[in-house]
């Protein structure tokens, strides 16, 4: 049977532009079809920018094997593409003797899971690199670092266009409708509404995953995971920043907890927390910079908190609520939902952005086989 395309991916943002720019790379027709008006506007665009080592995940996890190849990836990415980025390396920081067994048991994760170049610091030999920061001791990861995320999606939307694909914007997804020939025939919205055939289907729309899912004729609803919306505020620091590598305390339950990065233009970044929501609300509580002030001044105990102000805020799109265990990255194919071609991403949040080129790489054997 003949398609109007061989792949469609719903959802422009960095995992679905990856997964369009591989399928291109291995010589299918691609389209990319994106509600919003520009490609990066969700999930992708409200995050801490941070290219991630790989050194919290559990052993033999997706978000494991992921993170370190798509973070492997990412850089050769970047520098091909001259993304603007700095690798300006991790302190993981135990503040007292309470946490150094946290922290041990991160850098004995982060080997199992390949991480290089990890090393054990003594605070002192911290606050040598960092003297501003109060550590007790610390784990060092120079692999981290942090980039430009809407100039990788620009880069890999150029990826996708160059290969002979198409990413359409303002043209949200509606339904599609297996056929039996195989594939499947795809109903699109919005300025650019139409009916179009496509082989394989892959859907990474990130916070409507699962809305997305639904609208899939003969998708089983019980293989739709619950979706929560975990939201996360960051606060901005006027003034000089304080120190020059990430500063990460050790992670909190359901995420890897409010954290200290310099942004690309010099600014100090904290953020983000986590709160459990119900709707999309992207609002950023001032009376919060309290809550902030006390957090950092256990690492950063020079923090004026008048030089902290109200930020942005993201959602992650979680499978987990506030006492549940954190889930693997969930990449359904025909043997969870029975349909031939399709590719269902649910989960997609941190590592997400680090691992967008190794998830499109995986994506792609998926439908592959």
């Amino acid at each position: 049977m003949s398609f109007d395309f061989d792949a469609t991916v719903v959802g422009a943002g960095a995992v679905g532009l990856a997964c369009g720019r591989t399928l291109a790379r291995r010589g299918l027709s691609v389209l990319v079809l994106e509600a919003q008006p520009h490609i990066g506007q969700g999930v992708s665009s409200r995050n801490s920018e941070v290219i991630h080592a790989g050194l919290y995940y559990p052993t033999g996890s997706l978000k494991a094997r992921f993170c370190v190849q798509g973070r492997r990836a990412l850089y050769a990415f970047l520098d091909e593409h001259k993304v603007e980025h700095h690798k300006c390396g991790k302190l993981v920081v135990a503040t007292d003797e309470t946490e150094v067994s946290r922290i041990e048991g991160i850098f004995n994760q982060a080997v199992t899971n390949g991480v290089e170049n990890l090393d054990h610091l003594t605070g002192a030999q911290a606050r040598a690199l960092e003297p501003a920061l109060n550590a007790h001791a610390a784990i060092l990861s120079p692999e981290s670092g942090v980039f430009d995320s809407h100039g990788y999606m620009v880069a890999l939307q150029g990826e996708i266009e160059d290969a002979g694909g198409s990413v359409v914007v303002s043209t949200p997804f509606e339904r599609a409708e297996p056929l039996p020939e195989g594939g499947f025939r795809i109903t699109a919205g919005g300025e650019g509404g139409a009916v179009l055939t496509t082989r394989f289907l892959v859907t990474a729309p990130g916070l409507e995953a699962q809305a997305v899912a639904a609208r899939i004729d003969g998708y089983p609803a019980d293989r739709i995971p619950t979706r929560h919306l975990g939201k996360g505020v960051y606060f901005r620091l006027t003034g000089p920043a304080p120190f020059d590598r990430l500063i990460y305390p050790p992670p909190i339950a359901g995420a890897l907890g409010t954290h200290y990065r310099r942004d690309l233009g010099g600014q100090g970044v904290f953020g983000p927390d986590l709160a459990y929501v119900e709707t999309e609300d992207y609002s950023v509580d001032p009376s919060k910079r309290d809550e902030f002030a006390c957090y950092i001044s256990r690492f950063w105990p020079g923090l004026d908190a008048d030089r902290l102000t109200p930020d942005y805020a993201g959602i992650r799109p979680k499978l987990h609520g506030p006492d549940q265990a954190q889930p693997d990255f969930q990449l359904y194919g025909r043997d969870v939902h029975g349909l031939e071609g399709l590719a269902a991403l649910f989960g997609i949040e941190s590592p997400g952005l680090t691992s967008s080129l190794a998830i499109g790489e995986a994506v792609a054997d998926l439908l592959n086989d």
